[in-house]
């Protein structure tokens, strides 16, 4: 088994992030701190989480943890849920528990870079483009024409990453029927979940309308706790999550306790969590708006339909890696070119960057952000 290509975007956001004044490219809300979400889950006054043990749970989870997750869903049980740490060694679990040389799988393009390259080690892989003239569409006359006899999987990501862009109720629903009738496997990456800016742009989790759909979800975009380093997936085939499972025993085999304890907290406490999240959110999104209307020359935008992240189209001469590269080493200021989406599986446009907008520190870094477009304008 090939060992998948370098993490593009992890690369450069570890040559940069930690080094920089202001950070505008972050793909997930301002974090909470512990005390912060045990005061909006109302148990602030509980302190019993103090005593829990610092001990291995169980290897898909604590049966609190599955409780609540399943409870995120209408079909799920408990058994229908396993626990990972983080939505990578979901995927990675789920992929190879999955695939092998004889499968092959479709996957939308420009993507989270695991969607495709953790695939492409195990089998053959087929790229869509979304369009963007469309609004990022996804043609599925183009995913029929991809079809093979040995299709096993297609993977989509809505609310997607990284353009915000949704899937049309119609278009997920017709996709459904397409998997259904060859008895294809489908795997939703639904990170994005509950953040869309117009509830009815919301679809249902996949596992909830197909007995073939496996739901990927974390605690880190819709719930803002990335540091406990919790996702998920939500199966209703046992034979499937036990497969899963026990590549988990060669993984990280257990979850930490704590982290465990406190996404139960979280995910209790869903609607007053994303609420915060998507009021921050809503204010954000419209002041990146501001800024980047200032620029018709610079940029072409489209609000995002959901999350926290802004995927303007830069027609400066310098092209967006470029630009990308001097406004942070004048500025301080990362933003992320669409080069690091680059597809062994097709052309994704390098004319993109990946603006973050949900960090607290937003107004100071699209101060000095607009510093620099105002040198770029004059120069």
């Amino acid at each position: 088994m090939p060992v998948p290509r370098a993490f593009q975007l992890i690369a450069y956001l570890a040559k940069w992030e930690h080094h920089v004044r202001h950070v505008l490219s972050s793909s997930y809300p301002e974090s909470l701190s512990i005390d912060a979400l045990r005061e909006i889950a109302g148990v602030s006054d509980d302190r019993t989480w103090l005593d829990t043990p610092l001990d291995y749970p169980p290897l898909r989870g604590t049966p609190a943890l599955l409780e609540t997750i399943s409870r995120l869903y209408a079909t799920t049980r408990p058994d229908d849920i396993a626990s990972f740490a983080g939505g990578d060694e979901a995927l990675y679990a789920t992929f190879h528990a999955l695939l092998d040389r004889d499968a092959h799988v479709i996957v939308p393009t420009p993507n989270y870079q695991s969607l495709e390259s953790l695939p492409m080690s195990l089998c053959d892989v087929t790229g869509i483009p979304l369009d963007a003239a469309r609004d990022w569409h996804l043609d599925l006359d183009r995913v029929r024409d991809a079809l093979r006899p040995n299709t096993r999987l297609i993977v989509v990501n809505f609310p997607h990453n990284p353009t915000g862009a949704v899937l049309p109720r119609a278009t997920f629903d017709a996709l459904i029927e397409l998997c259904r009738a060859r008895g294809i496997w489908l795997l939703s990456d639904e990170v994005y979940r509950m953040t869309e800016y117009d509830v009815r742009d919301r679809l249902p989790p996949v596992v909830d309308v197909y007995e073939r759909g496996i739901s990927l979800n974390v605690t880190s975009k819709a719930y803002a706790l990335p540091g406990l380093r919790i996702g998920w997936i939500a199966c209703r085939d046992t034979a499937l999550l036990d497969r899963v499972t026990q590549m988990k025993q060669y993984l990280s085999v257990c979850n930490a306790l704590p982290s465990e304890h406190l996404a139960t907290v979280a995910l209790a406490a869903e609607a007053h969590l994303v609420e915060r999240v998507m009021t921050l959110a809503r204010a954000r999104r419209d002041r990146v708006g501001a800024v980047l209307e200032r620029y018709p020359s610079l940029f072409q935008w489209r609000a995002p339909k959901a999350g926290v992240l802004a995927y303007p189209k830069y027609l400066g001469r310098d092209g967006a890696q470029r630009f990308a590269e001097r406004l942070v080493q004048a500025r301080g200021v990362l933003v992320v070119p669409s080069t690091v989406y680059a597809s062994e599986l097709g052309d994704v446009s390098p004319d993109y960057l990946r603006i973050g907008f949900g960090k607290a520190n937003l107004d100071a870094a699209l101060e000095s952000f607009e510093a620099f477009l105002e040198d770029v304008r004059i120069a």
